[in-house]
C-alpha cells in the first residue's frame, strides 16, 4: 500500500516524525545529522531512496534559522540521492509573520523562505495553519494547507460544554474568520476582544464586542502563543466581563519568552495546544493538555502518496 513511501524526520521535531510513522505503520528513515564544530549542519541518508516519495518532516520554529537550513540541506540530499518526490512537510512555517512590507526597506521574509524551499528542490509542500493564509501563494509549488480546527474541537467536544452556556472569544478582530468555523462545529455565542497594538512587542485590550459573558464559559482561539502577550491581556479581558471558566485553544505553541509565565499567571481553566512543535518539560504546564496532530498528517500523507484528494482535510 505504501510502496517506496520513506517518512524521514529531522532535528526540529523527531517525536512528532515518529507519531506519524507509527500512525501509518512505515518505518522511519535512516539518516544522520550532525553539527560540525563551526556550526555548519552535516546530513547523510542512510538507506537508498531512488525512486521514493520522500516527506521531510521539520517544523521551522524557534531556533528558526537553524531549523530552516537543516530543512533545506535534507531536500538537497535528497534531491541527490535521487529522490522520485519530495514533500516538506512543515507543521509550523516560521517567519509566516513577516508577509509583508508594512514599513519601508523591510523584507518579506516568509516570501524569501518559500523561494529557498523551493530552490533546494520540494516538489510541494504540507503545512498547517499559516499565519496568513495567502503565504501558499509564495511557492511556487502545490501547498496542502491543513488546520487544526477539527483536532482542537474534537477535545473541546469531550468536554461536554452545554452550548448555551459556551461563548466562543477571539482575542482580536484578524482572528475572527479563525474563530468562526469553531463556533460552527462547537456552537455557542461569539464574542471579540478589542485589541490595539501599542508596540511591536506589546498589546492593549480592554474591551469587548459581543457576549454576554457573565456566567459563561468562554474559548479563546488564536493560530499561535508567542510570548502568550495578547492571549493573556485576552483573558483578562473574558474574566474581567464575567467568565466563569476560560479555555485557550491554539495551533502552535511557540513559547518564548515570557510565555510560560504569563500562561501560568493568567486565570485559565485549560490550555489545549497542538504538538506541531516540541515543547521543553519546562514549558508544559498542569493545565495544559497537549492533542497529536500525528493522525491528520499521516492521513494527508497517505492521500498525497496515493494521488487521493486531501481537500477535505483542509475543512
Amino acid at each position: 500500500m505504501y510502496q517506496h513511501l520513506t517518512i524521514i524526520g529531522g532535528r526540529a521535531h523527531p517525536k512528532l516524525a515518529s507519531e506519524i510513522s507509527e500512525h501509518l505503520g512505515v518505518p522511519l528513515g535512516k539518516v544522520e545529522i550532525n553539527t560540525f564544530p563551526d556550526g555548519e549542519t552535516s546530513v547523510r541518508i542512510l538507506q537508498n531512496i531512488r525512486g521514493c516519495d520522500v516527506f521531510l518532516v521539520q517544523p521551522t520554529g524557534p531556533p528558526a534559522n537553524e531549523n530552516l537550513m537543516e530543512l533545506l540541506i535534507l531536500i538537497d540530499a535528497c534531491k541527490r540521492a535521487s529522490a522520485a518526490r519530495i514533500t516538506a512537510v512543515i507543521p509550523y512555517f516560521g517567519y509566516a509573520r513577516q508577509d509583508r512590507k508594512d514599513a519601508g526597506r523591510v523584507p518579506i521574509t516568509a516570501k524569501l523562505a518559500a523561494n529557498l524551499i523551493t530552490k533546494a528542490g520540494a516538489d510541494r509542500v504540507l503545512t498547517m495553519d499559516l499565519h496568513a493564509a495567502q503565504i501558499q501563494g509564495f511557492f511556487d509549488l502545490p501547498v496542502d494547507h491543513l488546520y487544526a480546527c477539527p483536532t482542537l474541537d474534537e477535545y473541546f467536544r469531550s468536554l461536554r460544554i452545554p452550548q448555551e452556556e459556551l461563548v466562543i472569544v477571539s482575542p482580536d478582530e484578524g482572528s475572527i474568520k479563525r474563530s468562526l468555523p469553531h463556533l460552527e462545529h462547537l456552537g455557542g455565542t461569539l464574542a471579540i476582544v478589542d485589541k490595539r497594538r501599542a508596540s511591536a512587542t506589546e498589546t492593549r485590550q480592554a474591551n469587548l464586542i459581543g457576549g454576554p459573558l457573565q456566567g459563561k464559559v468562554a474559548l479563546l482561539f488564536d493560530d499561535m502563543i508567542t510570548t502568550a502577550g495578547s492571549i493573556a491581556g485576552a483573558v483578562k479581558v473574558v474574566q474581567q466581563f464575567g467568565a466563569r471558566e476560560i479555555y485557550v485553544g491554539a495551533s502552535h505553541p511557540v513559547m518564548v519568552g515570557p510565555a510560560t509565565e504569563r500562561l501560568r499567571a493568567a486565570p485559565i481553566t485549560e490550555i489545549v495546544v497542538t504538538n506541531s512543535l516540541p515543547l521543553r518539560p519546562d514549558q508544559i504546564l498542569p493545565n495544559m493538555k497537549i492533542v497529536s496532530i500525528a493522525p491528520l498528517l499521516g492521513e494527508a500523507i497517505r492521500r498525497i502518496h496515493r494521488n487521493e484528494s486531501v481537500s477535505y482535510l483542509f475543512d
